[in-house]
């Protein structure tokens, strides 16, 4: 048994301070995750920090259009806010769709974007693994590896990332803001998931003590009439095999604007661009949908196990897009 101290923070400056004091120390929120890699010996600090008391939970619909969602506001709070309802059903979709009712009861939207991959490899501490021990290799690539991902892979890690809102969010085009030892930050989704590479250890740009704080969604109008699509091996308590967010706008038949976003088959919450760039414009028909699809996933570095996942995406999308034009397949 490891001796883990513990300090309750009542200030978010002060709980950033208690955890740059620290290298060995980490910041505990809602803790579903955490707590099973600290039991797991994946995560061994000297001392946690919890900032449950932070300040840091609202959901605030903004007059512009836009959202503003505390780091320490509930995944349960989140989806029964009526303004994300309103505004941004793809978001409380997937917040539904995602984890089990007590896990969103507790879960943060902060840890959300932290939480780490569910690849089994990287919770057993024995095997190796790039991602937790660095240059140990990547047993997922010859390994099972039917839940991975087919992009934005490397030769280093092929884990997907697990989070269902973030993939709505990624759509949408939101932020992530931190407090920290450099001052206050926001980071595109982009900027935040950092893809594999050569250095999957690194998740995320966040220094040693750097805190979320705040997820700001930008006014989508069109978020408005939208959609989360999530396929998986059974119906409840379960990550995606595939997933689809979406939004769309017609104007006579055309696609007038689109967002897109695709979970359970990248290496971080994937914007699936090509694919919207290939249908703005485009007759909204379930043939150009499956294209656009194929554009995105053209890029899709598939292993034996998992390479049912391309065409599952691509039928994912086309019944997502046919959802909102009233057209499901």
């Amino acid at each position: 048994m490891r001796p883990i101290s513990y300090t309750r923070a009542t200030g978010t400056a002060d709980a950033i301070a208690a955890v740059i004091a620290d290298p060995q120390s980490h910041f505990l929120a809602g803790g579903t995750t955490e707590i099973d890699l600290l039991r797991q010996n994946v995560l061994t600090p000297r001392r946690l920090v919890d900032i449950n008391d932070l300040p840091l939970t609202g959901v605030e619909g903004m007059p512009d259009g836009s959202l503003r969602i505390g780091a320490l506001a509930r995944m349960s709070q989140v989806a029964q806010s009526p303004v994300v309802r309103e505004r941004f059903p793809l978001v409380a979709e997937a917040l539904e769709l995602g984890a089990s009712a007590q896990l969103r009861n507790m879960a943060s939207m902060g840890g959300n974007m932290m939480q780490r991959v569910r690849c089994g490899y990287f919770r057993d501490s024995t095997s190796p693994c790039n991602k937790r021990v660095p240059g140990s290799g990547c047993s997922a690539i010859e390994g099972t590896s039917r839940g991975h991902a087919v992009l934005g892979t490397s030769a280093h890690c092929i884990a997907t990332h697990p989070s269902d809102v973030a993939v709505a969010l990624a759509a949408l085009g939101a932020r992530i803001r931190t407090e920290g030892p450099g001052g206050d930050r926001s980071y595109s989704f982009e900027e935040f998931f950092l893809l594999p590479g050569d250095t999957p250890d690194r998740e995320h740009p966040l220094e040693h003590g750097e805190l979320i704080t705040v997820i700001e969604v930008p006014s989508v109008p069109i978020a408005r009439r939208s959609t989360y699509l999530k396929v998986r091996d059974r119906e409840s308590y379960e990550f995606a095999l595939v997933s689809v967010a979406a939004a769309l706008a017609l104007a006579d038949g055309l696609v007038l604007d689109v967002r897109l976003a695709l979970g359970g088959v990248g290496t971080r919450p994937w914007r699936a661009e090509r694919a919207e760039e290939f249908l703005l414009g485009a007759p909204a028909i379930p043939q150009n949908f499956h294209e656009a699809a194929r554009v995105e996933l053209a890029a899709a570095r598939p292993t034996a196990m998992n390479a049912f996942k391309v065409e599952l995406a691509c039928r994912a999308v086309v019944r997502a897009l046919g959802t909102l034009t009233g057209s499901p397949s």
